[in-house]
């Protein structure tokens, strides 16, 4: 029996739809058939290598009957916009992290989505890298007892990566609290279950120039009684990949002793408008390489910093190549194949292509996707209002039952 073909559509072509695309093109049975983007070069570039038909307009792609799903990678103030106008289509989506900016939004979001009777993921985050996601299942095994504590913590040079000015500005997105926290939270609210009970968190805007939050630390307890603790500085000092074996964050093997390089690169460039032409250039169809400069296998599995979690019987830990367990007997190491091209990308386009073939719900639901930028929203609030938040949207992980400590 022939495997049923989805065919996608993408709704934006930038830098993330640039990281993406391997792991689309590598499905055996996802076909690129229309994208969408303002900028004419990107829509010859895609129109000349997949030969799909291409779209000025969001809503005209979502409209057409040349797509049954759509992958939205356009700047986060238009994810509620552009989910609404794929269910409106008829379209199943794959909405970029964050999933919006607001929880009404979000509640925008799944109320359409469901009205219309298609699904939607919300990702990538790298809650689908297969070493976290093999933890969970030790985790829910019982093997090692029940959960007490999951640690994250990772130090990059985020801030000083090419931007756009509203990627400077909180308030439209901008910042780690919508770029980068989502990511941790994503994984440890796997880890621990999915229903943090409450938040206790500070951030800190450390450099006036990049006026928006770049580093935090939070304090997570899960209606469990597990907790967690989630540090993230992107201030280009420290590099925690030193702690990962020097593998940087998409899985390939990275030089030692570049602290401070990307700050001092960004001072050179010119200027926020040379800054900004230089982030749309990383985009696809800006340059040259098109799409295919990141269509190679990586060395490893992509990472998002160290990620430890503590169990009665012992400790894991997300590691290059698989997890490590360590417990009364020593240390042993479980090993994790790596998937098509980029395994934490991969696990996005699967989830949305068994739900929509197999009937399959996915894990990263819409509800799922509230519930962690109702986390990232939380450490926020937290920060400014200097006090313990409760939360009231969680949901379980799909798969339930995870052990905890007393």
């Amino acid at each position: 029996m022939t495997a049923p073909i989805l065919r996608l559509g993408i709704v934006g072509l930038g830098g993330a739809a640039r990281q993406m695309l391997p792991s689309l093109t590598s499905h055996p049975c996802v076909r690129l058939t229309a994208a969408a983007d303002p900028r004419p070069e990107a829509r010859a570039r895609f129109e000349s290598e997949f030969g799909g038909t291409v779209f000025e307009d969001v809503e005209a792609l979502c409209a057409s009957d040349t797509v049954d799903a759509v992958y939205i990678a356009s700047p986060h103030q238009w994810h509620r916009r552009h989910v609404l106008a794929a269910a409106a289509g008829g379209k199943h989506a794959i909405v970029e992290k964050p999933m919006a900016l607001t929880l009404e939004d979000c509640d925008a979001m799944i109320a359409a989505v469901e009205a219309a009777g298609v699904h939607l993921v919300v990702g990538h985050t790298h809650s689908f890298d297969a070493p976290v996601r093999k933890m969970a299942d030790i985790i829910r095994s019982g093997s090692l007892g029940p959960l007490a504590m999951v640690h994250s913590f990772n130090y990059t040079p985020f801030l000083y990566r090419p931007r756009r000015p509203e990627e400077l500005d909180t308030a439209q997105g901008g910042g780690i609290i919508f770029n980068q926290v989502p990511h941790q939270v994503d994984s440890v609210r796997l880890l621990g279950g999915g229903l943090v009970r409450s938040v206790r968190a500070s951030a800190w805007v450390l450099d006036p120039a990049r006026p928006t939050e770049g580093c935090y630390s939070a304090f997570l307890e899960f209606e469990n009684g597990a907790v967690a603790t989630l540090v993230y500085s992107g201030y280009d000092g420290f590099d925690s990949d030193e702690f990962h074996g020097w593998v940087g964050e998409l899985g390939d093997d990275k030089p030692r002793d570049r602290h401070g390089r990307t700050r001092a690169a960004l001072a050179t460039i010119g200027g926020p408008d040379a800054e900004a032409a230089m982030k749309f250039a990383a985009g696809y169809g800006a340059g040259p390489s098109g799409a295919r400069a990141a269509d190679r296998p990586a060395s490893h599995h992509p990472h998002f910093g160290v990620t430890l979690a503590t169990l009665a019987g012992g400790d894991l830990r997300a590691e290059p190549d698989g997890v490590g367990i360590y417990d009364r007997n020593g240390r042993r190491f479980v090993d994790v194949p790596r998937g098509r091209a980029f395994p934490d990308k991969d696990g996005v386009i699967d989830e949305l292509y068994d739900a929509v073939t197999a009937g399959r719900p996915p894990l990263h639901d819409g509800r799922w996707g509230r519930a962690t930028m109702e986390v990232c929203l939380a450490v926020l609030a937290s920060g400014r209002e200097r006090r313990e938040i409760t939360l009231t949207r969680q949901v379980a992980a799909a798969t339930r039952g995870v052990a905890t400590a007393p």
